[in-house]
């Protein structure tokens, strides 16, 4: 018997990128000392008084089905959240619950393509990306963003790639490039959306954690309310990955068929766990921003040591969780760079190859373990990198 097409080809028959990730944690289970800057995990918890309004939820006996839109709870909460943030006008028939962004990425895609059709999205790119596009039936095609623009999409190459597409997915601060689009980018892509009939698919889960500029969210801006899917989520926002809760904001006529779709598959979110993100939600900014500061002393960290050295540049980290390193006077790939800076210094990051080919010669560091560790790591990688040179 023969799985379908759909199935086998997500990663199109071939390695996902990730064999440096899986190899430190191989390595780290057999005891190795790794220290790990692969993956955009928290190293603080869930706060414990989300946990607790958890488990109230789930004591007070929210453990049957949930309605599968949200509770109206949270859908009205994650409405006013995005209104006050955006200033555009959003109401819970706007919002529909997900677990997670991840869901709220296909179930946006499955929404809007039908099989065959072309879907864009930039290069560098979160690793699920493509795999998702494919599992809703579309053909990805990836947008190839230059380093030497710091990886911001340009209207041309836009516009050269968008004929004949149905969307395109961006995302802003970007993963895992950490570069925040500015108005210049967005008054290009909402133009080159308008001027092909893009649906635009925005992933916004960082949006909390943004360094330097600011965060636009597309569905502000003129003409792009009707047209823009916005995936948000908690995981980065509230530490609260393991959740599983995120949503997606659109038209109503939009998630009216997206509700159909999750009565489908996922059907639905745990109640309890929808009521422990309505109360972190309802805990105002000052929360988000504790989350995100680690984030932010170890971005100046990094900056301060980089800027020390000639050998390995900084893409500009202006949000989320990760910096992108230029390696390429090192005379190695990002791939091998990787490889050879965990066997020899007992570090991990990722290669840039495993976002795309457009950020080769790069390795994307995720700023997930504490202050001093991070130091330690930085410092050692940049050693790593002035030998490197010396023998290129």
């Amino acid at each position: 018997m023969e799985l379908s097409n759909r199935i086998t080809a997500l990663t199109n028959g071939g390695s996902d990128g990730w064999d440096v990730f899986y190899k430190a944690r191989d390595l780290k289970k057999s005891g190795r000392p790794i220290i790990e800057l692969t993956i955009g995990e928290h190293d603080i918890g869930t706060h414990r008084d989300i946990l607790e309004a958890m488990g109230q939820s789930a004591r007070g006996g929210h453990t049957g089905y949930a309605a599968v839109p949200g509770t109206d709870t949270l859908r009205k909460t994650v409405a006013q959240r995005i209104k006050t943030r955006t200033g555009v006008p959003t109401n819970a028939s706007n919002i529909l619950i997900t677990p997670g962004g991840q869901s709220a990425l296909f179930a946006a895609h499955m929404a809007v393509l039908d099989p065959g059709d072309l879907a864009l999205y930039c290069d560098p790119y979160y690793a699920t990306y493509p795999g998702t596009i494919r599992a809703a039936g579309g053909i990805d095609h990836p947008i190839h963003c230059r380093p030497e623009l710091d990886f911001q999409p340009t209207y041309e190459d836009l516009d050269a790639s968008a004929k004949g597409a149905r969307s395109l997915l961006v995302n802003s601060p970007n993963n895992p490039t950490g570069v925040v689009y500015d108005r210049a980018t967005w008054t290009d892509i909402a133009k080159v959306c308008q001027n092909h009939n893009l649906w635009l698919i925005s992933d916004e889960v960082y949006d909390t954690q943004v360094w330097a500029g600011c965060h636009i969210s597309p569905r502000s801006l003129e003409g792009m309310e009707k047209r823009t899917l916005v995936i948000g989520s908690m995981s980065k926002s509230h530490a609260m990955t393991g959740s599983r809760v995120g949503w997606i904001c659109g038209p109503e006529t939009v998630i009216e068929q997206l509700i159909n779709l999750a009565t489908h598959t996922t059907y639905g979110v745990p109640g309890y766990i929808q009521d422990a993100a309505d109360f972190a939600l309802n805990q105002g900014n000052e929360d988000e921003l504790k989350v995100a500061a680690p984030f932010r002393r170890r971005r100046d960290i990094a900056m301060n040591l980089i800027a020390g050295q000639t050998v390995v540049r900084a893409v500009p980290c202006s949000g989320a969780m990760y910096m992108m390193l230029d390696i390429r006077a090192t005379g190695l790939s990002g791939d091998v760079f990787a490889h050879v800076l965990l066997d020899s210094r007992q570090i991990a990051v990722m290669p840039g190859e495993s976002f795309g080919q457009s950020a080769a010669g790069h390795v994307r560091v995720a700023m997930t373990v504490n202050d001093d560790q991070f130091k330690q790591a930085l410092e050692s990688l940049l050693a790593f990198a002035a030998e490197q040179a010396e023998t290129t």
